[in-house]
């Protein structure tokens, strides 16, 4: 049997990125069990470890220069990240915002600049963010965008200026546009968030915006849009059955390159011949494979490509543009056997409405696709969606002998605005029946054996296994809640400052805890857990910024009141996830006792 660390150790080299001039490499990669930062000079080989983070995994970086880089870290899984310079040498390394409670973003890391990024921070208001020039040398910091209270993004032009942004009062989204950062902020358009034209990037002159926007249409697609009358002036891509939002663009060229998008896979459409050669030349030597640029140098002559599939996390490979040669550069995690993993495939069903869901099934590899012991995995979010690609949580669960149903039910985001709106309101219910319909569907497709049905998610998915406990518990022999809801009033009630602006909005989506307090009484596990009678496992990150402890401190209290058999694990340094190494083995190894005990699945090999 494949040993469970081997799924879920820390990679041994991840989020590669060159340096401006194409002459430095830079990873995360393990020391002391935590990922640390290190760099290789691609001239003459040296490297060297430039940080030594021992209590928490680096959460990113950037180069700011060819000699600088710039890191993010949180304490105990708070998510008030701070950032760190370093040089690449590793020498004066800095605490560049050395405040406690304090969540900082990068905004900008000024391409054109080798001494300063762009970053917002909500030290002066822990509900909005301030925006600042911040010297990466010394610290020194400058503000140079006040939040007048209601901005939520900003945006920078192609000069490192901030002259875009927007606003909500909860559910209306303003676009705000200046010529300078002298001039005040006029307003260019309004729209509710469910239809809204959402900024990508600058045009090069820096006149107008790229955006992503379902104006007048389901779908989001790629247009560009007038600022001086707050209107698309072309529709540059759009797909008939997912959203598109990601926009490919060349700097150094100053043009569009092309979008991508998702069905069931990563898709590209190009504008530009230049970067779709490039992309035929790297997927025809590395068939088969999700190949996607993840940095490049600033003259984009060399470039790295992640390749990877549903059966490996891939490798690196470096790419030079001019000569057309690939290299290998390291692989991911090379421990991972790829022949002796699991096919992940994409599957659709029909919910009872009618409604079309996409999703993915996993298979042991060998099994016969017949009466197996199912996992049905609902994911977080619940606004994200599933994707296909290598997930250390199906092939361990599939090389223990379960099969594995990932659903993106209504409110999934990139399915458009209708499949969106579809699930307002609906927690615990038409969206708790999507799920249900997914695991109906596996058994009357006889891929399931319905004695045999355990349902397991994070967050939002926490909050479904719970849903799914109380709503259908004939359907499932046990559960696992991982930092899960139970209790939407307390869950709402405790959100974290940064997310009051938005508390309309939630209200919406969710409900609201008075006007609506009869259905979250009716859809809230905590309100229902004498329906709960099968076996459950709760696992909670004691700094969980999102879902507190308090979360499953009272569905674990009302259920072993009852008596019903709960196994509660919490880890003291962590938040919203497990991120260290040594939780993950733990949460892991209980996963696999429980779903041993009470799904008795054979071991595949």
């Amino acid at each position: 049997m494949i040993p469970l660390e081997d799924f879920f150790r820390k990679p041994d080299k991840i989020a590669l990125r060159l340096s401006p001039d194409g002459k430095s490499l830079a990873w995360l990669e393990p020391w002391d069990r935590r990922l640390n930062l290190t760099v290789r000079d691609l001239v003459d080989g040296t490297t060297r470890r430039v940080t030594e983070a021992r209590e928490r995994d680096l959460g990113g970086y950037v180069w700011v220069s060819n000699e600088r880089l710039v890191y993010v870290q949180d304490s105990g899984g708070d998510e008030n990240f701070r950032l760190y310079a370093v040089g690449r040498d590793g020498t004066n390394p800095i605490d560049l915002t050395p405040f406690d409670g304090v969540k900082c973003d990068i905004v900008d890391d000024l391409e054109e600049d080798d001494d300063h990024i762009l970053f917002q921070m909500n030290k002066r208001d822990p509900q909005v963010f301030d925006v600042y020039r911040l010297n990466v040398h010394d610290g020194a910091m400058e503000l140079v965008g006040e939040n007048p209270g209601n901005i939520q993004t900003w945006f920078t032009d192609h000069d490192g200026k901030l002259r875009l942004a927007t606003t909500t009062d909860g559910v209306n989204t303003s676009l705000l546009f200046r010529d300078t950062e002298s001039d005040s902020w006029r307003t260019v358009a309004t729209y509710d968030f469910k239809e809204y034209a959402r900024p990508q990037l600058f045009t090069f002159d820096n006149r107008g915006v790229y955006v992503a926007s379902n104006l007048g249409r389901d779908k989001l697609a790629i247009a560009e849009y007038d600022i001086a009358t707050g209107r698309e002036t072309n529709l540059l891509f759009e797909h008939d059955e997912v959203d598109v939002d990601t926009l490919l663009f060349s700097r150094r060229r100053k043009c569009l390159t092309g979008v991508t998008f998702e069905v069931d896979r990563l898709g590209y459409h190009f504008f530009d011949e230049t970067r779709a050669e490039l992309q035929a030349f790297v997927d025809g030597r590395l068939p088969g494979r999700e190949n996607a640029v993840v940095s490049h140098s600033r003259d984009e002559n060399h470039y790295i490509v992640r390749s990877g599939s549903d059966r490996t996390l891939g490798e690196y490979h470096l790419l030079d543009a001019a000569a057309r040669t690939l290299t290998k550069l390291f692989e991911i995690s090379p421990w991972i056997e790829e022949a002796r993993m699991a096919e992940t495939r994409p599957i659709r069903y029909t919910a009872r409405d009618g409604l079309a869901i996409h999703g993915y099934l996993t298979l042991p590899p060998g099994a016969e696709p017949s009466a197996l012991p199912l996992v049905v995995h609902p994911h977080g979010g619940p606004w994200a969606r599933d994707r296909w690609g290598f997930d250390p949580e199906l092939q361990f669960l599939a090389s223990r002998g379960y099969a594995v149903l990932q659903v993106n039910f209504r409110s999934s985001a990139g399915f458009g605005r209708a499949f969106l709106e579809a699930g307002f309101r609906e927690w615990g219910l038409a969206m708790q029946d999507d799920i249900t319909d997914g695991v109906r569907w596996a058994i009357d497709e006889g891929l399931a054996d319905p004695a045999r049905v355990a349902i397991y998610g994070g967050s939002y998915g926490g909050y479904a296994t719970l849903a799914g406990l109380t709503k259908t518990p004939e359907l499932y022999a046990c559960g696992i809640s991982y930092v899960g809801v139970s209790n939407l009033f307390t869950w709402i009630e405790a959100i974290p400052p940064y997310w009051k602006p938005y508390l309309e909005m939630i209200y919406e989506m969710v409900g609201h805890p008075e006007r609506d307090r009869e259905r979250f009484e009716a859809t809230s596990p905590f309100f229902n857990a004498e329906s709960i009678v099968a076996p459950l496992f709760v696992a909670q990150g004691a700094n969980d910024p999102r879902v507190p402890k308090q979360e499953s401190d009272q569905i674990v209290e009302a259920l072993r009141s009852r008596g019903v058999e709960v196994t509660y694990m919490v880890k003291d340094n962590e938040g919203h996830g497990f991120l260290n190494e040594e939780n993950r083995f733990d949460f892991y190894r209980e996963m696999e006792r429980f779903l041993g005990r009470w799904l008795a699945a054979g071991d595949t090999r």
